[in-house]
């Protein structure tokens, strides 16, 4: 059996082109996997509280001296951490807000990212945890950022390709929407373009 970890991040609902080509791989990915179980997490929808003073202090604290809030807040992130290790393929929408990813999506990535559960440091390299597994990131964005002047202010992309790296998911497979911003035209070239490489994707995982 397959297991799916969906998760998207767009403010914009319905409206998230993001959102929509996310879930074109995922309807494709279970119609190649019917059997397939699908773990969502819409992190706009349903928001994460960001980290805090409770959690931080949690982390350097044994867990018999945990306080109630502390406890909470790690338990949390061992769900979170859970949900990604059960997951055998794991899909990610991320729209660009500001020439980065979203703070819905900055605080899941925040509670996952944790050491001694999918990092660690080997003589004082970093080595990531969560390995074999397959990604699909979607990532959609107003203008043009993969080339031409904008592209030095693409801070998406590459934090996305660094932090799932550093957690050892380097199997990624990227979906990227761009110019949705200049018209309505190109914005429906530019998202059917990507539902079709999203089906190959897709196709090519489940081979």
């Amino acid at each position: 059996m397959t297991n799916i970890l969906f998760v998207t991040s767009s403010p914009r609902g319905g409206a998230s082109h993001s959102s929509k080509v996310a879930e074109r791989v995922l309807a494709d990915l279970v119609a190649h996997n019917p059997s397939a179980t699908v773990v969502r997490r819409d992190l706009a929808a349903d928001p994460l509280p960001h980290v805090d003073e409770a959690y931080l202090g949690a982390l350097f604290t044994p867990a018999e001296a945990r306080t109630d809030a502390q406890k909470a807040a790690v338990a949390l992130s061992d769900q979170l951490i859970d949900e990604l290790f059960a997951a055998d393929i794991i899909v990610i929408a991320s729209a660009m807000i500001n020439f980065t990813i979203t703070s819905t999506l900055k605080t899941w990535l925040d509670y996952i990212a944790r050491a001694g559960r999918t990092f660690a440091y080997v003589d004082n390299a970093p080595v990531g945890l969560v390995t074999g597994k397959r990604v699909v990131l979607v990532e959609s964005k107003g203008g043009i950022y993969s080339e031409g002047p904008m592209k030095p202010a693409d801070f998406q992309l590459p934090y996305l390709r660094f932090i799932l790296s550093f957690m050892g998911l380097s199997q990624v497979e990227e979906i990227t929407v761009e110019g949705v911003a200049f018209g309505a035209e190109q914005a429906a070239n530019a998202v059917a373009a990507a539902e079709i490489k999203a089906s190959e994707t897709a196709r090519a995982i489940a081979a």
